[in-house]
């Protein structure tokens, strides 16, 4: 019988080290979580002239910024049209701006700070498994193009070519994006933030938060106890113990993770020019190569915690959907994270309190988005000005019987499931 693989993911951080410590005084700035949007804007307030402290619960990418797959895609989950409608003429289109730049902010970051991070730009596929998804490629090609984004629409042929995989109509190729190490990535931030003056402490969560006067009081598992003028939450799906309200906002889901052996030479058609993958099934399934040449495929897993190799069953079954030659090719890497949605797909911005701000819901998009929303977050925090976030602050509401959502999300997963399955 074979020893149970490492639930662990197949990604190698840094070896560059961290300065731990905890701040001696009053700060500027707590930052609850060390994931990239609380990294990027303690890196970018503490560059700007702020006292920073960064308090983590667990290890450096030990949440969803260490274990996603590292899929570095610009814009949203909305195309332009559905942004702009959203949110109005001007704010729309400030959205859009931000958001078509995601993937520059990150790739720029590596290359400007030297970051030692395993990187592909090559591009993002959204395959098309049925011709309403054609079309709905179709469609999100004219209007990305229609703002001057370097994208294409693939046909049968193309996809085939690029992806190496069966069963696609076409696709949507965003030239935009692409890969990165994501432990190393998250690692790396961490690095230069405390290298440019943030404090940071790891494996103390943060158990209280309440007013003082007119700052915060924040308060750790290990007894720390600090002041500070205002405080970021960046938990996200992480949120239940220091704000259970922001938890209730959201939708968590598993996002589960497999890794093969590295491929043996013969299987370079697999995704040969680097790029990213999400197909168009209602529980899609995403892929890419690693940097020493694995294929890593991932997709939705049971709402609780992993029992067993059987809760990565489905996706070793999409695996030989996709590509049938690898039937005799190891798994040798299972892992998952939590990750959090919002009931419209959008990410959300909050300040239920004066100095007290958070950013939630990802949507596929996390690394791009949350490191680019660093600067602008860094930016409200020292000076006050909305006119520079690209989001709304919107008001913090709880998703009505929030306590059946699970219940609800995993028989709908169920169902999709089994559509997706009959869509063959």
């Amino acid at each position: 019988m074979q020893p149970p693989l490492p639930v662990s993911p197949v990604w190698q951080r840094p070896a560059s080290p961290i300065a731990c410590r905890f701040a001696e005084s009053d700060v500027d700035l707590v930052v609850v979580g060390a994931g990239y949007q609380g990294l990027s804007t303690a890196l970018h307030a503490a560059r700007a002239g702020l006292s920073v402290q960064i308090i983590e619960a667990g290890d450096i990418g030990a949440g969803a910024s260490g274990v996603n797959g590292g899929q570095v895609i610009p814009g949203l989950k909305q195309d332009p049209e559905t942004l702009i409608s959203l949110f109005g003429e001007d704010a729309g289109k400030r959205l859009l701006r931000f958001a078509s730049k995601t993937a520059d902010v990150v790739y720029d970051l590596i290359a400007r700070e030297e970051l030692d991070v395993e990187h592909v730009r090559s591009g993002w596929i959204q395959a098309a498994h049925t011709e309403a998804a054609l079309q709905a490629a179709g469609q999100r090609n004219r209007q990305w193009r229609a703002q001057g984004a370097d994208v294409a629409l693939l046909n049968q042929a193309e996809i085939a070519l690029l992806t190496g995989a069966e069963g696609y109509r076409g696709g949507f190729l965003d030239r935009r994006a692409g890969v990165v190490n994501p432990l190393a990535f998250v690692h790396e931030l961490a690095r230069i933030a405390t290298e440019a003056g943030a404090n940071l402490v790891t494996h103390d969560a943060v158990t209280s938060l309440s007013r003082d006067g007119t700052s915060w009081r924040v308060g750790t598992q290990s007894g720390r106890s600090l002041r500070a003028k205002k405080v970021l939450v960046a938990t996200n799906a992480y949120s239940d113990r220091i704000l259970p309200d922001l938890a209730r906002s959201l939708v968590w889901l598993h996002s589960f993770q497999i890794a093969t052996e590295p491929l043996p030479a013969g299987f370079d058609f697999i995704l040969p020019s680097g790029q990213a993958v999400s197909d168009s099934r209602r529980i899609l399934v995403y892929y890419r190569r690693s940097p020493d040449g694995r294929l890593v495929l991932g997709g939705r897993g049971p709402m609780r915690p992993p029992r067993s190799a059987e809760d990565w069953a489905h996706l070793e079954r999409a695996l030989q959907r996709l590509y049938p030659m690898l039937s005799g090719i190891a798994i040798t890497h299972r892992w998952f994270g939590r990750v959090a949605m919002t009931p419209d797909h959008l990410p959300h911005l909050h300040e239920p309190e004066p100095g007290l701000l958070m950013v939630a819901g990802c949507q596929g998009r996390g690394i791009g988005l949350m490191v680019s929303l660093g600067d602008p977050l860094a930016q409200y925090l020292a000076h006050g000005d909305p006119g520079v976030l690209p989001l709304p602050i919107s008001p913090l509401r709880g998703i009505p019987l929030h306590r059946f959502r699970r219940i609800g999300v995993a028989a709908h997963v169920a169902w999709y499931r089994l559509l997706d399955g009959l869509e063959r």
